[in-house]
């Protein structure tokens, strides 16, 4: 058995969505400040780094993250190679040659190159899920969706791609370190941290094969 970490390492040098609070560690108490331990505060957005969006992300009355459904973080997952290709159209998705009754889709795009750099910057121009493809894969009972940039959404108009995901129950994974992982058949385990009433949270996931 070989567990891969596709958790992004959360520090302040981590890009994050435009807008959202960047990442601050401090250690109010530290044992070589001659204090009783160490203790680490962390001052971050609940959509940072590798984290899963909710349905209450986009959708009025939805679900927060306490109170999503384990079983669909967990279990039988797929990689696909969508590098070299733009935003992922419903076409586009189709010709990736998914098979049918995936439930656990990561798209390998482009985008972990950025991560593979080391960019902080925030990338504008990351490879998303166009509404077509998000369509696409509610149609065909996706029940969890990763990608390997920091939203699953294009840039530019983030709200349709996920309106229509969220609104169907699939979960959207984002900030995905897949820049080591071939395509192929996995075992997923993504749990977020369980914050009360949260429409996001970080999550801790690994492939495992």
């Amino acid at each position: 058995m070989t567990i891969h970490d596709i958790t992004l390492t959360i520090t302040p040098e981590l890009p994050v969505w435009p807008g959202d609070p960047p990442v601050r560690l401090s250690q109010p108490a530290h044992l070589e400040r001659g204090d009783l331990c160490t203790i680490t505060r962390l001052d971050i957005s609940a959509h940072t780094g590798t984290h899963l969006d909710a349905p209450a992300h986009f959708i009025p009355g939805g679900a927060t993250v306490e109170r999503l459904d384990l079983d669909a973080l967990i279990g039988p997952a797929l990689v696909v190679d969508a590098r070299g290709q733009g935003d992922l159209t419903a076409e586009v998705l189709q010709g990736l040659a998914i098979p049918p009754g995936v439930q656990r889709l990561l798209l390998r795009t482009d985008n972990s190159a950025l991560w593979q750099r080391g960019e902080a910057p925030f990338a504008e121009d990351f490879v998303a899920i166009a509404p077509s493809g998000a369509a696409w894969l509610v149609e065909r009972g996706v029940r969890l969706v990763g990608i390997d940039y920091l939203s699953v959404a294009p840039f530019d108009d983030p709200a349709p791609t996920h309106q229509i995901l969220l609104r169907a129950g699939v979960i959207a994974v984002e900030g995905l370190d897949l820049r080591a992982i071939e395509p192929g058949a996995y075992q997923l385990i993504c749990l977020p941290i369980k914050i009360g009433g949260a429409d996001g949270a970080p999550c801790r996931a690994v492939l495992v094969d």
